[in-house]
């Protein structure tokens, strides 16, 4: 079904594989020798990379975007801290959507207050502006703004837009601000890697069971984390431009960095539909093209595909989990048992009845599951049955209102009501915890785009546990058709007829507010009484004193865990508001540690050393043990930052947002250390927002209350970033002095100096 190749490969004429190894075969196939370096000049993404650096350095990119988008949970603090550092207008189409908290449903006029903020943001600065309920993020970017050769920026972790021959990055605000104050995304060149695809997919298989079976191949072993995913081969165009795109969008749960596909005609066909032929252009790999790996799949062997809770590579055919019921649902119970840490209960097995598994709802929504062919599919397959009239539910969200619309003028909206599906409109709740959390023990199926731990909305401290499993529409809807009984989608027949889509954009001309490059700057930010500026972060000091606030020891800590998604992402405008929830679902008493260390560090750059320590006993004694290490005896605590540090293994799994780092900083946090950071954006956030990112490879011989002494930080940042020594101090004085290792992996100069000035907008200030 799906295999990874062993080292690299070579491309020829885009449809022969060559394993480097066997390099020789390349000159048989072309004439001619094989040239590595210059082969892998020879990928779509080398020369759309080439032609948006700015530097003469391919090595290390300084990359200018062509687009950016953000919604409404990250567009407030981008424009926050870009107007903080000066920012005047937007130099490129910033694209402000609503799809986020877009039900407005707590906390007052605070979600509607962010919503003015952007309509008032985009009048002033020259932005784009898409109401609530008009479209998803990454539908109306697709439809409007992705074109061929371009790059996009968004702060959402799912922008991707390669099946329209865009490469696009998901990252965390701070790189958003860094675009609209007319400076670069900085990177070394990624590896890229072929994923090239033969056949055909059967029908019945729909683009989420392609990208399960992607991912639970490559996301365990890291196969191509932090590369570019590139698709190739003669299976490209088995498929629509709409079915790539739903395959596209879940790259980013690989921990890829990018993704980009071949162009063909169907995907100009896709542009001049949505009235922008002049944005296709042919995108093919060289006649002979070096890939770092690849990952072969054979379209016509992908059968319908679950992954259960709680990731999406938690993956397994349909067949292969009904075989196995006991076995696999037994062991999702007692990794149930690990997430609720004994505060609630999930179970699956009594959910089995006469064999079968039944489900307690499903949703089609999003990014992944509200495109037109998706629905249109589903509602074929459910026109003339029913849902029942039992626990089992289905709610459907077309991605658009150009979808919608065509979904009702074709019959198909009236085909999925009338089958007892509840039909809503464009919204991402279902996919973060802000919309349709299911009922306590619940298992609810969905074509969204993640099933993280409680992502659904459930809340173990309340004694609640439900989950997700990710399927594709198509056996969503045989499911439904069922009254829940798990249904692969190759036990009923009549799919692949999909109708033309018929896109009509009417809805977004009277609608959205397409304000690029008519800012006036007379304008006033319209701000509700929610809307807060960032505090003031101090920049690093020489050496930094850190205490454990949190150790978490699982294989992977998510962003939903550093910064639950959900209703509480409604208080994101209000920096220190939201930050009360930081860790909340995972370690609950950080906050209140963590506000404790802060204490102290403000009391230190105000009072004064000795009164500073005369706060807390212990710190004095503390600095009386780091003076007896060896060249830090006249250490004082004016020159010593003190503040929160978060262990974990390998955190920042998932979403895009900064406030996973934001949350840990304004309330002190100065450093993470883990074995490795999940993806690149979260590292990113990490450094943007002024704290250490630190990695060890030993196991860490420290505990919560424990302090870290890390001398000459500063100067460390000045360095290799190798073998940075540090000190384990226990929570007594009794307590010995335990040396410990750790380093940082490479640094741009710009994000040295970052750091060392407390965050982006003191380097920001700094610069003017």
């Amino acid at each position: 079904m799906v295999s990874l190749y062993e080292g690299g490969i070579y491309l020829v004429n885009g449809t022969e594989i060559v394993p480097e190894k066997e390099g020789a075969k390349v000159k048989a196939l072309t004439g001619k020798d094989a040239e590595k370096e210059s082969a892998r000049k020879g990928t779509i993404a080398y020369s759309i990379l080439k032609a948006h650096n700015t530097s003469d350095n391919m090595e290390h990119l300084k990359l200018k975007f062509d687009s950016m988008a953000s919604h409404d949970i990250t567009f407030v603090g981008i424009v926050q801290t870009a107007k903080a550092s000066g920012m005047e207008q937007f130099p490129i189409p910033y694209v402000l959507t609503n799809c986020h908290n877009t039900l407005c449903a707590v906390g007052g006029t605070i979600n509607e207050d962010d919503h003015m903020f952007g309509l008032s943001a985009a009048k002033k600065y020259g932005g784009i502006y898409v109401p609530p309920h008009i479209a998803v993020i990454h539908q109306y970017m697709r439809e409007m703004m992705a074109g061929c050769g371009r790059m996009i920026l968004g702060s959402d972790s799912h922008t991707r837009y390669g099946a329209l021959g865009t490469m696009a990055v998901g990252e965390g605000g701070g790189e958003l601000v860094k675009q609209l104050l007319c400076d670069t995304y900085d990177v070394a060149y990624p590896g890229v890697v072929a994923v090239y695809l033969d056949g055909a997919p059967r029908p019945g298989t729909g683009p989420q069971d392609i990208a399960l079976a992607i991912i639970g191949a490559v996301f365990k072993n890291g196969y191509v984390k932090n590369k570019v995913m590139e698709f190739v081969g003669p299976g490209v165009a088995s498929m629509t431009t709409d079915y790539r795109n739903g395959v596209d969008v879940m790259t980013t749960e690989t921990t890829c960095l990018s993704s980009i596909w071949k162009t063909d005609e169907d995907t100009r066909a896709y542009l001049a539909k949505h009235h922008r032929e002049d944005a296709y252009k042919e995108l093919a790999p060289a006649d002979v093209a070096y890939y770092d790996g690849c990952v072969y799949v054979d379209l016509s062997t992908v059968k319908p595909m679950i992954a259960l809770p709680f990731h999406p590579s938690n993956t397994y055919e349909i067949d292969e989990l009904k075989a196995n019921l006991t076995d696999i649902l037994g062991s999702v119970e007692a990794e149930a048992a690990k997430v609720s840490g004994g505060k609630a209960q999930f179970t699956l097995l009594d959910k089995v009845k006469g064999g079968e598994l039944f489900v307690q709802q499903a949703v089609i929504a999003g990014c992944a599951g509200g495109t037109y062919s998706n629905v249109m599919e589903a509602a074929q397959a459910l026109k003339g049955r029913n849902c029942g009239c039992d626990e089992f539910s289905l709610a459907v969200y077309p991605s658009s209102q150009p979808v919608f619309a065509d979904l009702v003028k074709k019959g198909a909206v009236s085909d999925l009501m009338d089958a007892g599906a509840i039909i809503r409109t464009a919204f991402c709740g279902p996919c973060f915890g802000a919309g349709d959390t299911p009922c306590n023990n619940g298992l609810s199926i969905r074509h969204t785009t993640r099933n993280f731990p409680n992502r659904e909305g459930s809340k173990p401290g309340n004694g609640q546990m439900a989950a997700v499993a990710l399927m594709d529409a198509r056996s969503i809807a045989a499911t439904a058709a069922n009254g829940g009984r798990l249904t692969s989608a190759w036990e009923m027949d009549g799919w692949d007829n999909v109708p033309e889509y018929e896109f009509d954009d009417i809805s977004y001309k009277n609608r959205v507010y397409m304000g690029y490059g008519k800012g006036e700057a007379e304008k006033s930010l319209v701000y509700g009484p929610n809307i807060k500026d960032w505090p003031e972060m101090s920049p690093l000091a020489d050496n930094i004193l850190l205490k454990v606030c949190s150790k978490i020891m699982d294989p992977v800590t998510t962003t939903d865990e550093l910064i639950p998604s959900g209703e509480t992402s409604s208080y994101r405008s209000n920096p220190l508001g939201l930050a009360e929830f930081t860790l909340s679902r995972r370690d609950p008493e950080y906050v209140g540690r963590a506000k404790e260390v802060d204490k102290l560090e403000k009391a230190r750059t105000k009072a004064g050393e000795a009164e500073e320590l005369a706060l807390e006993p212990v710190l004095a004694g503390i600095f009386e043990k780091i003076r007896t290490i060896p060249g830090n005896e006249n250490v004082r605590a004016g020159e010593t930052e003190i503040g929160s540090m978060v262990y974990a293994v390998k955190p920042g799994d998932g979403s895009a947002r900064e406030q996973a780092a934001s949350c840990q900083r304004v309330i002190g946090g100065l450093a993470n250390i883990c074995r490795e950071y999940a993806t690149k954006r979260y590292r990113s956030n990490v450094m943007n927002w002024g704290m250490v990112p630190f990695q060890m490879e030993a196991e860490p011989e420290f505990e919560v209350g424990d302090y870290i002494y890390v001398p000459g930080i500063k100067a460390a940042l000045d360095g290799d970033l190798k073998d940075i020594k540090a000190y384990v101090l226990g929570k007594g004085t009794e307590d010995g002095i335990k040396e410990l290792t750790l380093y940082i992996a490479d640094m741009t100069a710009e994000e040295r100096e970052i750091v060392k000035a407390g965050c982006l907008i003191n380097y920001n200030k700094n610069r003017h």
